[in-house]
């Protein structure tokens, strides 16, 4: 018998020789056979039995929504789609900043640029950072595993900004590693301990997000495991619910007593409230201003998440851009600008977006997506080829344990103080020594419609100053 697997083993050796020396002397005849043959069967066949009927199909359809289409069919469910809306919104990239050339200069790249930022003024104890670029709230266990929160963490504190929990638990590491921490206060059961309130550096009540806009969920046991469960209180069997309402038959002023409670526990850090950026934004802020908040963070319709409907980020919102200039002109006709702080975040993924939407008004911004990519950075690579990268990041993907938290962080930290670094020399090529300087006057656009909304000159167009007009 031995001699008989010996000899099967070498006759498939030999056989394998042989093919490979075929392939390598023939392989140009083989491929053109195989062209060929291919060839005639695509060109001739009729479209009903032809395997390129795909392409008008894809086309017509598209990929995406074929792709969706057949999820439904397979698993008769509200689909959650990870990352937010796949939409083409408009953004921010027809807009361009104006140089200092002759009349101002440009700053000496040596020199200092102030980018620090206040949120929430008028509060107590408002809260002080160094740099303009927060890191959104992506919840633990929700969405992101126990090692990403605490690298995220370190990143923060290392930039000397800000991370916000969002509405999953909240772990004790984190809270240790972070240097301000935001509690998202949710429409949840957990996460609402006096304590944390007590070491919170800034509160968010979530009403709202620009992917599930006011929308809640539940969370079944098998996709919500390990030690967020423990964390967030949850039974054996429990789903994790995330409400609509924080009170039955909620009303502005339930949510306006919440806040004055908030304060008082809190010891006076800035309170404020999230929304998703909607067509009737101006009222929604008039509401929120009359809640007392101290701050306001708007979520644009390219906002994402950890998984949505796609009917919610596709067809619900307002783009980023939109938002922020009615909100920041909201704030200038209601006369609360450097009283209230406005924050706003949704697709902005590079130190150009940042720094726009802070022209246009914003006080600060959020950073989500940009963040999920950068904390995992080359160890993304790990999933592949046969899972997504983000199976590397979230609480039940496949390869959560392969995550380096050392890494991770180091790379978190770079990216956003390579960012911040653009964003000064963008400010010194403007001749400005602060972000306080910043407007939208220093903003031209190549869109005349984009130009026009906004208010800024249309770059086809002699350039005319606006203090002289």
């Amino acid at each position: 018998m031995p001699n008989l697997l010996s000899l099967l083993a070498d006759g498939m050796i030999l056989l394998t020789v042989i093919v490979l020396i075929i392939l390598l002397l023939f392989w140009r005849w083989i491929m053109r056979r195989l062209v060929k043959k291919i060839g005639k069967i695509i060109l001739t066949d009729s479209y009903q039995e032809n395997l390129m009927e795909l392409l008008p199909g894809f086309k017509h359809m598209g990929i995406q929504n074929v792709l969706e289409n057949s999820l439904r069919a397979e698993t008769g469910d509200v689909l959650h789609r990870p990352l937010g809306s796949s939409k083409k919104w408009p953004h921010f990239d027809p807009i361009t900043f104006i140089p200092a050339q002759t009349l101002p200069f440009p700053i000496d790249g040596q020199e200092e640029v102030d980018v620090t930022v206040t949120i929430g003024p008028k509060a107590e104890k408002p809260l002080k950072l160094k740099i303009p670029l927060i890191i959104s709230g992506m919840a633990y266990g929700i969405a992101l595993s126990e090692e990403v929160r605490i690298a995220l963490a370190r990143a923060a504190k290392n930039t000397g900004t800000a991370i916000n929990s969002g509405e999953g638990g909240i772990l004790p590491e984190e809270l240790d590693a972070a240097g301000k921490y935001i509690l998202q206060f949710s429409k949840t059961e957990w996460s609402k301990e006096e304590n944390l309130i007590k070491r919170a550096d800034m509160i968010e009540i979530k009403l709202g997000q620009g992917a599930l806009v006011g929308m809640g969920g539940k969370i079944s046991p098998k996709n919500l495991t390990g030690r967020a469960r423990n964390i967030m209180g949850l039974k054996e069997n429990e789903d994790a619910v995330i409400y609509e309402h924080f009170f039955q038959n909620q009303t502005l002023e339930n949510l306006k007593e919440l806040i004055e409670e908030l304060k008082n526990i809190s010891g006076g850090v800035p309170i404020g409230a999230k929304i998703g950026a909607g067509g009737k934004i101006e009222e929604d802020i008039d509401h929120l201003i009359e809640l007392g908040v101290d701050y306001i963070a708007i979520d644009g319709g390219q906002a994402a998440t950890h998984g949505a409907p796609p009917i919610l980020s596709d067809d619900f919102g307002i783009p980023t851009l939109h938002a922020v200039v009615r909100a920041a002109n909201h704030f200038e006709k209601k006369q609360i600008k450097g009283q209230v702080s406005l924050i706003v975040s949704g697709g902005l993924f590079v130190p150009g977006h940042f720094l726009k939407v802070l022209a246009l008004g914003a006080d600060a911004v959020y950073i989500g997506s940009a963040m999920l990519f950068t904390v995992s950075h080359s160890q993304s690579t790990k999933p592949l080829p046969f899972e997504p990268p983000t199976q590397v990041v979230w609480n039940q993907g496949k390869y959560k344990n392969q995550f380096d938290l050392e890494e991770g962080a180091a790379s978190a930290e770079k990216f956003l103080t390579a960012s911040v670094e653009e964003m000064k020399m963008a400010l010194r090529a403007m001749g400005k020594h602060s972000l306080k300087d910043l407007s939208k006057k220093d903003l031209v656009s190549y869109e005349e419609l984009t130009a026009r909304m906004i208010g800024i000159p249309f770059s086809f167009e002699p350039w005319v100053d606006s203090e002289t007009k």
